[in-house]
């Protein structure tokens, strides 16, 4: 947090995954200020959820610092939650962020469109949220744009090969909808990749900074368009920095 600072970021979101990360987040938030909350839980630990956990987090989404839900969706890829279990609960989560009025953060990989599926069959014109780590192609792009949805780039960005198709698709989202993010401790961005391996909050600044160049926007005009658009995604109004 402290070299978060330093570099500039003000405010930080810390996401849950399951019932107790989603409780440390907020004890983290409400000893610090500037941190904000989504709780949720994640694929992967799909299989962990019941009735009792949504209870739980429900009554935690009641604090001020949560400002949205998730991260919450589906992976087909490692397949550490059977698809039943990843459906089941992320329908439920749909539902309880669109009755909290929570932006949702979204997590999708390798669902071959099935996410996209299931928003489609649970309409909700008010519903909104964000794709977090995009890393699909350009006719799923679309569909979430078309959703309302926002578009979290990470630092994939900034990978000379793993990051050739997202560079391309960046170019076609809407400065609007534009969301940059770490994904720590995971996808450490270039050049912080070749010296270690966790990622942290101080990092986002080489995302939006590789960001830049490719939309040939100055940083200082890119990182205020962000920013503007994740207060306005999260509803954050009266922003607290120590």
């Amino acid at each position: 947090m402290h070299r978060a600072k330093q570099d500039g970021i003000e405010n930080m979101m810390t996401v849950g995954i399951d019932q107790k990360t989603s409780i440390r987040a907020i004890e983290i938030a409400d000893k610090f200020d500037g941190i904000y909350v989504s709780v949720g839980v994640h694929p992967h630990r799909a299989s962990s959820c019941s009735d009792l956990v949504m209870e739980t987090l429900t009554d935690l989404a009641k604090n001020p610092r949560v400002c949205a839900w998730g991260e919450t969706g589906l992976d087909f890829n490692r397949m550490y939650s059977p698809k039943a279990d990843q459906e089941k609960w992320f329908v439920r989560q749909v539902q309880t962020a669109d009755e909290r009025q929570l932006p949702l953060i979204l997590h999708e990989r390798d669902s071959h469109g099935r996410l996209l599926e299931i928003l489609k069959s649970h309409p909700n014109k008010d519903r909104r949220g964000v794709v977090h780590c995009f890393s699909g192609n350009r006719p799923e792009l679309d569909d979430y744009l078309d959703l309302g949805f926002f578009i979290g780039i990470t630092g994939i960005l900034t990978l000379q090969k793993r990051g050739t198709d997202l560079r391309n698709l960046v170019q076609h989202i809407p400065l609007e909808r534009l969301l940059i993010e770490t994904d720590a401790p995971y996808l450490t961005p270039a050049p912080q990749k070749n010296k270690t391996r966790r990622n942290e909050p101080a990092f986002v600044k080489s995302v939006l900074l590789k960001l830049a160049e490719i939309r040939n926007l100055g940083p200082e005009n890119l990182a205020d368009i962000t920013y503007s658009n994740a207060r306005r995604l999260f509803n954050i109004t009266n922003v607290s920095v120590r």
